[in-house]
């Protein structure tokens, strides 16, 4: 049975280990653009003082060798500087850091120079050699606000200034902590985690019936992934806030032994 009411994972959400899914929201257009326009504009500067350097230069050294370095000075200019910059910032350019964007990949995780060469290479036509015109349209059809290099590359643009709230973990019921310390719990999986988790978290704004309606639903199915069943008479909502509380314990305390683990292996080397 499936949880819709509570099940809300979107195309812009990255779940993690616990379930908790990180809401990355996409730049807007306006950011965008204003972004895209201090890159350009810094480009556009770059160019032209290496264009006055070569024309200094011209007067005195070969015409066919500065046109050789003319052309290489554009794919400096316009591939090599913006996919260094990207991929050493980790997915942000001088726009992007004044307007506090980031780029990054379709699955939420950093850019590496791979994307960050593709997005510079569609930059050359969809930026410059057509005044952004694709990229507009694109960005504008998008959900997540992806130009063309961003479908390429598999990467979108994401506000990186945006304060994460997240409720407070459910707590262990005094009552169920023996029970739930010698009970063998398996993984839920993370659309049956999250619903309750949201669940828990909503628990003040839900209405009596559908509170114990939904709390009856989420108790059966996460009883499938635990044994033996709780004490008799526990409400749904102290078994579900037990299972929760006690998976994030046994998470936490595996997490640290690995990274002991790691530590020893470490200092060994």
């Amino acid at each position: 049975m499936s949880t819709p009411e509570f099940a809300t994972l979107t195309t812009d959400d990255l779940v993690t280990g616990e379930a908790v899914a990180l809401d990355l929201p996409p730049a807007g257009l306006g950011s965008r653009i204003a972004s895209g326009l201090i890159d350009v504009t810094v480009t556009v500067l770059l160019l032209v003082g290496v264009v006055l350097l070569f024309t200094v230069a011209a007067l005195q050294t070969d015409q066919a060798l500065v046109a050789t370095a003319f052309v290489g000075t554009l794919v400096f200019v316009f591939v090599v500087f913006p996919t260094t910059v990207e991929t050493l910032s980790r997915g942000k350019s001088l726009g992007k850091v004044a307007l506090g964007l980031r780029t990054v990949r379709d699955d939420a995780g950093p850019i590496s120079f791979h994307h960050a060469f593709v997005r510079a290479l569609i930059a050359v036509v969809e930026v410059y050699a057509f005044g952004g015109g694709p990229a507009f349209f694109a960005a504008l059809l998008s959900s997540r606000g992806k130009r063309l290099g961003d479908y390429a590359a598999g990467t979108y643009v994401v506000r990186e200034r945006v304060r994460l709230r997240l409720a407070p973990p459910a707590a262990m019921p005094p009552p169920l902590a023996a029970w739930a310390a010698a009970a063998d719990m398996a993984a839920l999986p993370t659309g049956l985690a999250l619903a309750v988790r949201q669940f828990l978290g909503r628990l003040p704004q839900i209405d009596p019936a559908s509170r114990a309606s939904i709390g009856g639903r989420l108790a059966a199915q996460v009883a499938e992934h635990v044994a033996p069943a709780p004490p008799a008479g526990t409400p749904p909502e102290a078994f579900l806030a037990a299972v929760i509380a006690s998976r994030r314990e046994r998470d936490a305390a595996r997490l640290a032994r690995e990274a002991e683990l790691r530590r020893r292996l470490t200092a060994r080397g």
